[in-house]
C-alpha cells in the first residue's frame, strides 16, 4: 500500500522534469523553479529549450539543465548526484518526427517508440534503484481510450485503455502507462500519477489539430460531427505543478469542462469547411501530411470520425480544483492567437469541393 496521504504536501526538495525542450516541459520546469519551497529543479533533454535571447536555458529561470537522453546511463547518475526525490516525466514524443517536444529527434516510428517506450523503461528503472525518489508524475493522454463508434459517451479513467486497436502515440501511451504500473506495484512506497491530457490547445501550442484548424479550408468526414474536448496549456501547467508539489497517487482525466462539436470548432474559426466521404478526407488528409501541413495519425483520423470525450470528475475531488479554461475557452483562446480565417474565395472553395468528391468517393 502507498504510505502517502492523498493530497498530502510533503516536502519537496529536488525535483527532475524531462522533455523540457518542449514548450510544456519548459513551463512546468520554470513554474516550479519559481517555487521558494523547491531547493532544486532539474530540466534534462537531448537539447535544451530554444530561448528568445540566444542562450542555453535561459527560458527555464534557475532551472539546472542537464543534456541527457533517458535511455542512457548517465541519468542514474543524474537522479543519485542530487538526491531527486521528485520525477515529472514529460519527454514523450507524439509524432515520428518529434511533434510534441521541441528539438525531436526524428528518426521515423521505430526511433519514436525507443525514446517514448524504452526511455521510460529506463527512466522508471532509474527510478526503482533510487533510495530517494518518493514520487512520479507522468503525462499521458486520452488517446489510450480510443475512438470508436463503439464507444462509450464519457470515458472514466476505469474504463480499460483498448490497446490491440492502436498505433504510433496512443499505442505507446498505452505500454508507457502499464510500466508504470509495474513500477507502483514494486515501489509502493513512491506515489505514482498518471495524467492522462485531452488535446492540448492554446497560444503556444503546436499539434496537429492546432495545424488543421489553422489550414484555409476544413475538410470534414460527411456524416460526422465528432465531440471534441480540449485543455488549455495553461491549465496543463498548473495540474503538472500541483501533482508535482503533492501526493496525489493514480489516474486522472485532465480536459476543460464540457465539449465541442466539430461544426461548432469550424463555425468559430470562420473558415470554410468541405464535407467528404471518408476515403475522400484520407486521401485528402494524406496529402496534407505529405505536404507537411497536417501530419494527422491513425488515432486522429478516427478522432475526426467518432471524437472522444471524459469524465474528469476524479481530478476536481482528488486537487479541489477546476480547469480556468473550459473546452470552448481554450479553443477561443487558440484562435485569439491566430487572428482571423484566410481570404479564401468561395468560388474556390466551391471548385475545390467538385474536384475532390468525384476523384476520391470510389477508392
Amino acid at each position: 500500500m502507498n504510505t502517502h496521504t492523498p493530497g498530502e504536501a510533503s516536502m519537496t526538495r529536488t525535483v527532475l522534469v524531462t522533455g523540457v525542450s518542449g514548450h510544456i516541459g519548459a513551463r512546468v520546469a520554470l513554474a516550479l523553479a519559481a517555487d521558494p519551497e523547491i531547493d532544486r529543479v532539474i530540466g534534462v533533454d537531448t537539447a535544451p529549450p530554444p530561448s528568445p535571447a540566444g542562450e542555453d536555458g535561459a527560458v527555464l529561470g534557475r532551472t539546472e539543465f542537464v543534456r541527457v537522453a533517458l535511455r542512457s546511463p548517465d541519468l542514474v547518475k543524474v537522479i543519485r548526484d542530487a538526491d531527486v526525490d521528485t520525477v515529472v516525466h514529460l519527454s514523450l514524443v507524439s509524432g515520428p518526427g518529434g511533434s510534441g517536444r521541441a528539438g525531436g529527434s526524428g528518426g521515423g516510428r521505430p526511433a519514436m517508440k525507443e525514446h517514448n517506450v524504452i526511455g521510460t523503461m529506463q527512466l522508471l528503472a532509474a527510478c526503482q534503484r533510487s533510495a530517494t525518489v518518493r514520487r512520479v508524475v507522468v503525462r499521458s493522454t486520452t488517446a489510450v481510450y480510443g475512438s470508436s463508434p463503439h464507444a462509450p459517451a464519457v470515458f472514466t479513467e476505469d474504463t480499460e485503455p483498448v490497446e490491440g486497436s492502436h498505433s504510433g502515440f496512443a499505442r505507446d501511451a498505452t505500454e508507457v502507462e502499464t510500466y508504470v504500473r509495474g513500477f507502483a506495484r514494486r515501489r509502493p512506497d513512491v506515489t505514482t500519477t498518471t495524467l492522462r491530457f485531452a488535446t492540448l490547445m492554446g497560444p503556444s501550442v503546436e499539434s496537429p489539430l492546432t495545424s488543421y484548424f489553422s489550414q484555409p479550408v476544413l475538410p470534414t468526414v460527411l456524416g460526422f460531427d465528432p465531440r471534441l474536448q480540449f485543455v488549455h496549456e495553461d491549465d496543463a501547467v498548473e495540474v503538472l505543478c500541483r501533482t508535482a508539489r503533492a501526493d496525489h497517487p493514480g489516474v486522472f482525466n485532465v480536459a476543460g469542462d464540457g465539449v465541442l462539436l466539430l461544426s461548432q470548432c469550424a463555425r468559430r474559426t470562420g473558415r470554410p469547411v468541405i464535407p467528404m466521404p471518408s476515403p475522400a478526407f484520407r486521401f485528402v488528409s494524406g496529402l496534407a501530411r505529405g505536404a507537411r501541413l497536417v501530419d494527422f495519425s491513425p488515432e486522429q483520423l478516427a478522432l475526426m470520425s467518432h471524437g472522444r470525450a471524459v469524465d474528469t470528475t476524479r481530478l476536481a475531488a482528488e486537487l479541489g480544483w477546476r480547469p480556468k479554461y473550459s473546452t470552448a475557452a481554450a479553443f477561443d483562446d487558440f484562435l485569439r492567437s491566430r487572428g482571423g480565417p484566410g481570404d479564401l474565395p468561395r468560388a474556390l472553395v466551391d471548385w475545390l469541393a467538385d474536384v475532390v468528391r468525384p476523384n476520391v468517393t470510389g477508392r
